[in-house]
């Protein structure tokens, strides 16, 4: 039987290929280039699952996916929190007094402040971390280093000089997992996340109005984020993540009531997912 496949965006040895392997253990993680070709790998059927990251505690939210997940045609049946962590790397025979520059992704270097600075390491922006990894391990300079993951390492054969090199201890990247077929989570399942996008009409406190059966039947709304679509300043999509189902009499109450007030046929269900254990450390 033919192992199953979970793509994500970047090297081998990414944060995202880090939460794949973490996730679906018994899955091959597969690398794409772009979001874009992720999400055609799913649509054409070559992979079966999508590790992709949505918001970051530190950096906020990626902003590409909220562009193209609507339009993809693809569903949300997981999320996925994991805590990040950075690895100082160099080739081997390097140490903290050869090393001179640091490559990694612009977010990275920018969570690793501190080191850099007291290490007096000069900060190169590389496209991502496991691709400076790769890079750094293919140069094989004892004055180079990368900031990474520990499966970069392990991947590219790099020496770790220093461990856990984050700034701030809370830095952590939610991630949600795609599919092709929709699977909803049974309406039994104990916690339940509903994701969903839409547009309100163009009248005085739509938006109010709009969120208002939310509140009134005590739905807990985690997550509401805008942003303009087309190209057009009048068309602002609304991107929201609730706890429930819609198929409990709350949620259902709560989605019926947005849909007055919504824009013709603009409310869309993204997926019906159970909640990821770290939820409970929010509450």
């Amino acid at each position: 039987m033919a192992k199953k496949k979970i793509v994500f965006q970047g090297e081998l040895g990414a944060n995202s290929d880090l939460a794949a392997r973490k996730a679906y253990p018994t899955y091959e993680p597969v690398p794409a280039r772009t979001f874009e070709d992720c999400f055609a790998a799913l649509s054409k059927g070559t992979v079966d699952l999508g590790m992709i990251p949505i918001e970051n505690s530190i950096a906020g939210r990626v902003a590409d996916i909220h562009h193209l997940l609507p339009d993809a045609g693809l569903h949300i049946i997981g999320e996925y929190f994991m805590p990040v962590h950075h690895q100082l790397l160099a080739p081997k025979g390097a140490n903290l007094d050869t090393i001179k520059t640091v490559e990694s992704h612009v977010h990275a270097l920018g969570q690793c402040r501190k080191i850099i600075r007291k290490l007096k390491l000069q900060a190169v922006v590389a496209a991502d971390t496991a691709g400076s990894a790769r890079e750094v391990a293919e140069a094989g300079d004892i004055t180079r280093a990368s900031i990474a993951t520990s499966l970069a390492a392990k991947i590219y054969g790099l020496k770790t000089l220093e461990r856990d090199i984050e700034d701030e201890s809370h830095n952590t990247t939610r991630f949600v997992v795609l599919s092709r077929n929709q699977a909803w989570a049974s309406p039994d399942t104990k916690r339940t996340v509903t994701t969903f996008v839409f547009q309100v009409r163009n009248i005085p406190a739509a938006l109010y109005k709009a969120l208002g059966g939310f509140a009134t039947n005590g739905i807990n709304m985690t997550k509401l984020e805008s942003y303009m679509v087309g190209g057009n300043f009048s068309a602002t999509q609304f991107y929201a993540d609730v706890e429930g189902h819609p198929k409990q009499p709350a949620l259902a109450r709560a989605l019926a009531e947005l849909e007055f007030f919504c824009r013709k046929d603009t409310l869309r269900i993204l997926g019906v997912y159970p909640a990821h254990a770290f939820r409970k450390t929010l509450d």
